[in-house]
């Protein structure tokens, strides 16, 4: 447990607190400024940007006097002063400045003294930044403590300063999550391992540039079915892979949609760990895995190892050899992933225009398995969030259109508990569903849902104008047929256009980052 001294509204108290203890402060100016402010003149200063080091806070002032002047200056202080802080100075020698005072009104940085837990109630996961650190003077019989202030990072209180009582000292620069335990303490989250993650996921933040569309892969594959020269174990593979791909028909059946997504390799991991292989073979990530595997070592191959390599991502790499872990989250992105193609296989068994066509298929499934697990957490409200993102290639005639499948689950604790214990007559969660998919003629199509306690409302998003019509018209036959399944339909429409991309409900998991 670490008590916070200072969490919350500024409190008249508090602010007359600050004032006093930063009034009369001298700002050692890096480099003097003879006749800067003439005698008996005052300015005001803002602090852009504060570091500390070792028992000192270095300090960039903008300075804006009363002729309208700006002047940028470095200085340092014994004590801390918050980016956005804003004081009044005067000049008392060419390399000094003096506090006459510190503005402590509700629109300026300032330091709180009690958490509102009215903004953020007992139990809120708040994350902040580690700005100071200082060890307080010993108090004869007590072990020591150190005080640190923190900028927070979320919640309603975002922006604020926090002043925290440790007892031990906290890294400059580190982030932390910690439980809101009451109204001046905190519990901060253990680590658990998270620190490995955040590396590779800051490492995988390139491979966006590395995925591509899967039709591209699909297409090419279909020709080298076609290719009488190709090797039969390859063709084996190619054939099951694109044979365990589902048509739209099919998907008008409810047991073949999951089927669909329990073969999309969303779940290959979770297969290997469970011992269910029997799957692998219909799993689209485990054949283009095992795809990358021939097409490496044919010998109709021409290309060195080290060229293979390079046009694999690293994940790829990794997965031949173990056929994927769970991988680390990356940084947030936009439902649905944009479509993004490379240059087609220019002739037919262009086997290394394959391989890197199958790389980057393999790199846009990962990108989905990686959006699911930065999407799955604990919620600033407490309620845990778990998602699962994907896509499914469909057979369209001769070609294939990509459905792109977010699934959510939100509930609150007592229902995971009802969960787990597998308790009868529990409370459903909220579920959100999303699509997306280009189906011609219709072209581009958006999808939004959600379902709780069996009541749906539902946006569909239609970018060709005509589509929309065509699909508004159709909305009663389809509120008819949700209402034959047992669901109570509210809001369904369709409109023209796309979802506006607004902000999103923010997972809670960040961690202490002492590279940050």
């Amino acid at each position: 447990m670490t008590e916070i001294n200072s969490l919350g509204p500024q409190t008249v108290t508090g602010a007359q607190a600050i004032k006093a203890a930063m009034t009369g402060e001298l700002l050692r100016l890096t480099q003097a400024q003879p006749g800067l402010l003439s005698p008996g003149e005052t300015a005001q200063a803002e602090v852009v940007a504060m570091r500390q080091t070792g028992q000192e806070f270095q300090l960039v002032l903008r300075l804006l006097q009363a002729n309208g002047l700006q002047t940028q200056l470095q200085a340092s202080a014994s004590q801390p002063l918050p980016q956005g802080s804003q004081v009044t100075v005067s000049q008392p020698e060419a390399g000094r400045l003096a506090i006459l005072l510190q503005q402590a009104s509700a629109s300026q940085i300032a330091t709180l003294t009690r958490l509102d837990t009215t903004q953020v109630p007992v139990g809120t996961l708040v994350q902040g930044k580690v700005m100071t650190n200082q060890l307080l003077p010993e108090v004869p019989g007590q072990p020591a403590s150190y005080r640190a202030l923190v900028s927070l990072l979320n919640t309603a209180q975002a922006g604020a300063v926090l002043a925290v009582d440790s007892p031990r000292p906290l890294a400059i620069g580190s982030l932390l999550s910690a439980r809101v335990q009451g109204d001046q303490s905190l519990q901060f989250v253990p680590l658990a391992g998270r620190q490995d993650q955040l590396g590779i996921a800051q490492h995988l933040g390139s491979q966006q540039n590395r995925q591509a569309s899967l039709p591209g892969l699909l297409a090419g594959l279909q020709q080298l079915a076609r290719d009488a020269g190709t090797d039969s174990a390859l063709r084996t593979t190619v054939e099951r892979l694109l044979g365990a791909l589902p048509t739209v028909q099919q998907l008008g059946d409810a047991k073949a949609v999951a089927q669909a997504l329990l073969n999309s390799g969303a779940f290959l991991e979770a297969k290997l760990m469970t011992g269910a292989t029997a799957t692998l073979a219909t799993d689209l990530k485990a054949n283009m895995l095992q795809l990358i595997n021939q097409i490496s070592a044919s010998s109709a191959l021409g290309t060195p190892a080290a060229s293979v390599a390079a046009a694999m991502p690293a994940l790829v790499r990794n997965a031949l050899g173990m056929l994927e872990r769970v991988s680390p989250k990356p940084q947030p992105g936009a439902f649905p992933l944009p479509s993004r193609l490379l240059q087609a296989m220019e002739e037919e068994g262009d086997l290394e225009q394959l391989l890197r066509l199958a790389a980057a298929a393999v790199s846009r499934l990962q990108s989905h398995a990686m959006s699911s697990l930065q999407q799955s957490g604990t919620l600033e409200n407490g309620n845990l969030q778990t998602t699962w993102q994907t896509e499914v290639p469909i057979r369209h005639g001769q070609d294939f259109v990509p459905l792109q499948i977010k699934l959510q689950r939100e509930e609150t604790p007592q229902q995971q508990a009802d969960r787990e214990r597998e308790a009868p007559e529990t409370l459903q969660p909220l579920w959100r569903i999303e699509l997306a998919f280009d189906l011609p003629p219709l072209g581009p199509l958006q999808v939004q849902a959600q379902l709780t306690q069996g009541r749906l409302n539902g946006q569909l998003w239609a970018e060709r104008e005509q589509t929309a019509r065509l699909i508004e018209g159709q909305l009663g036959a389809l509120r008819e047929r949700l209402l034959a399944r047992g669901l109570l339909v509210d809001d369904l429409h369709c409109y023209p256009g796309r979802p506006a991309q607004g902000s999103r409900t923010r997972v809670e998991q960040r961690w202490v980052d002492e590279n940050a």
